[in-house]
């Protein structure tokens, strides 16, 4: 009843704040010009507002089910497509196609995001299979020099083919440029959402590790990679119409994770729900700071994402402070070192 309670809250709360949402802006809109069917106002609503308050919907919803997918098939709660070089990698993918491919579409830029996404995420987790970390902390450092490193390269032919410039608009999330015609890439995290769900339980026992999916009869290397792939996908989507949004998959999924423990069936929703709430605040948040002017959103994002980030580091490191408690639908992920794969401690 408690867990219905939550979700009723965080719908009743996006509801209140997309209509919000479609309100702020430099040109006001007037709800009575709108209902007199107003042809100025209603352009500016259909053409810029709801567009943008779709995408942000998308994008919140998508990569907070990102970030809680690659968190649970990888056993670490600080992995994410921005700890984990996905971010990275899609934008590596849309230089090349606009490199090689100068006449390339939306849909074909998507396409190269995302086969990039892949491999660096795929390359990511070979490192994390491969070494062994006894530290929770040192995986998503890794995944952040990696991702650093695979930026650097992106900059460089950037600088070095004169496309600095070109490429400026994915390296940056910003919602200002989202109009009718320009977004509809993003409808792809839809139906990938729904797989998520129907595979969440799939998901779940591959976080538990190889041997425990081997002995349930789930293909361990199968979901694994229809899980990163799905991950990968919602990425590279949000990449090409929004640009880069870090922390939203990292710390989304960690905030839901203390209220409703780490079954992925019962926190996919919720997590999908804060994750739209938490962006579209911080949009809103950007739209009036500094009004008329705006501030990106990977800016609000990256600055309410990293303090939040911090405290989660701190919570972690502090073992009296996230002791999981036993309960129906909680799956206990505090087991010994030696029962897990690898020696690595799942998350």
């Amino acid at each position: 009843m408690a867990e219905k309670r939550i979700s009723v809250a965080l719908f009743s709360i996006l509801v209140i704040f997309s209509g919000i949402s479609l309100f702020v802006g430099v040109i006001n809109l007037n709800l009575v010009s709108l209902l007199r069917d107003d042809f100025e106002q209603l352009e500016i609503l259909l053409i810029s507002r709801l567009p943008r308050l779709l995408a942000i919907l998308c994008t919140g919803m998508g990569m907070s089910v990102a970030g809680l997918i690659m968190q649970q098939l990888c056993m670490n709660k600080f992995v994410s497509p921005s700890t984990g070089a996905t971010i990275s990698s899609a934008q590596l993918g849309i230089l090349i196609s606009m490199l090689f491919f100068r006449g390339s579409t939306l849909a074909g830029r998507t396409v190269f995001a995302f086969l990039t996404a892949i491999a660096g995420t795929w390359t990511f987790v070979f490192f994390m299979q491969k070494i062994k970390f006894k530290d929770v902390i040192m995986v998503p450092l890794v995944g952040i020099m990696f991702g650093n490193i695979i930026s650097g390269v992106t900059e460089y032919l950037s600088y070095k083919y004169g496309m600095n410039q070109a490429l400026s608009s994915w390296l940056v999330g910003d919602f200002s440029l989202i109009i009718r015609g320009r977004y509809e890439i993003v409808f792809l995290i839809l139906p990938l959402l729904i797989i998520a769900f129907v595979f969440a339980n799939h998901f779940n026992i591959v976080g538990m590790g190889e041997d425990f999916s081997k002995n349930l009869g789930v293909n361990y290397n199968l979901i694994l990679f229809a899980g990163l792939s799905i991950a990968a996908l919602i990425t590279a989507s949000v990449v090409v119409t929004v640009g880069s949004v870090p922390y939203l998959g990292l710390i989304v999924p960690n905030i839901i994770s203390m209220f409703r423990g780490d079954k992925m069936r019962g926190s996919l929703l919720d997590t999908a729900l804060f994750g739209a709430v938490f962006i579209l605040i911080c949009d809103i948040l950007g739209r009036i700071v500094n009004y008329p002017y705006e501030i990106p959103i990977n800016l609000t994002v990256g600055i309410l994402g990293s303090l939040i980030f911090i405290g989660l580091l701190f919570r972690r490191l502090n073992p009296k402070a996230h002791k999981l408690r036993r309960s129906p639908g909680r799956i206990d992920c505090k087991r010994p070192i030696s029962q897990t794969k690898g020696g690595k401690q799942p998350q």
